[in-house]
């Protein structure tokens, strides 16, 4: 079975891309795992995470980015499960089971979208517009991702900050969403906030035969080195403790170091780059509890699945 899993948080400045892109390296290398790290983030940061920008600007030139896709899936056009498999960079730093879908400072044309949705309305008579919107933001993402799902063991969705159309598609096509966080009252807020949208979210797409199965994987931490961060650990700490169980927060956190941010200048995560550094470790235990945490709600979801057979049976 394929993992999909969107790393989201409303506010920007938390270490998302850096936990995606180490994480999805952790995750191959040291798990021997099949890894597709997708980049929907228009400042394109895990992308050139992992490629110089002359490398990057060579696969936008010949159409290999995700900006094509979607295009093609706005579209609806039937042979884009053809094409998907063109745009993704296989083998990222060498790693095996590593593979990138390069995002784009351009990912669609709002225009575009208006007009298809527009005649997409008309096509079908349908009077109510509201359900014309939810089937194109279900499926927009999916339609990128579906044809490939099937070669990789975990998909890993890096989503722009904030909550735009790309983000809520990525979140509808994510068995689960893990929230990378700072101890701080901003980023909790950022929670709180997300939190909110995706209940709203999970309502709006709900349908008499179908549930948005979207499930939290956990919310980890990377720390800083600031003064009032520290001073605010507690007291936002103790706040999470109250809004989620203690199965919700990884134990792991990430802690300042340096030499993450210098790997991003050789283009390769500090994991590959200086694997003996303290953030490299922490990556690699985050890595190891992301695991088991999916391994636990796997064998939870089954439990609850053969029950449910049982008493339908009964």
């Amino acid at each position: 079975m394929t993992y999909t899993i969107a790393m989201t948080n409303m506010k920007g400045g938390v270490g998302k891309t850096t936990m995606s892109v180490n994480l999805a390296t952790c995750l191959a290398k040291f798990h021997q795992k099949r890894v597709l790290l997708v980049d929907l983030d228009t400042q394109i940061s895990a992308t050139l995470s992992l490629m110089t920008p002359a490398d990057f600007a060579k696969l936008r030139n010949d159409k290999r980015t995700l900006r094509h896709l979607i295009h093609r899936a706005i579209l609806s056009d039937p042979k884009l499960p053809q094409i998907v498999p063109d745009a993704i960079h296989k083998y990222v730093c060498q790693v095996k089971g590593f593979d990138l879908l390069p995002g784009d400072i351009d990912l669609y044309d709002e225009f575009l979208v208006s007009q298809m949705l527009h005649k997409t309305a008309v096509q079908k008579g349908q009077a109510d517009f509201e359900q014309v919107w939810n089937e194109f933001e279900k499926n927009l993402i999916r339609q990128v991702l579906d044809p490939i799902a099937k070669d990789y063991d975990l998909i890993i969705l890096d989503c722009a900050p904030g909550y735009n159309l790309i983000t809520r598609s990525a979140l509808l096509a994510s068995n689960f969403y893990l929230i990378p966080a700072k101890p701080e009252p901003l980023s909790l807020i950022g929670i709180q906030l997300l939190e909110r949208r995706l209940a709203k979210l999970k309502e709006t797409h709900k349908t008499d035969t179908e549930q948005v199965e979207l499930e939290l994987l956990g919310i980890a931490f990377s720390l800083s080195g600031n003064l009032l961060t520290s001073r605010y650990h507690g007291q936002v700490m103790k706040r999470l403790n109250e809004d989620f169980s203690e199965a919700k927060l990884f134990k792991t956190r990430i802690p300042s170091d340096v030499n993450v941010s210098k790997a991003i200048d050789s283009f390769t995560p500090v994991v590959l780059n200086n694997p003996g550094t303290s953030g490299s470790r922490a990556f690699a235990m985050l890595a190891q509890e992301l695991l088991q945490k999916l391994s636990l709600l796997t064998r939870t979801s089954q439990a609850a699945s053969k029950n449910l057979s049982l008493a339908a049976l009964d």
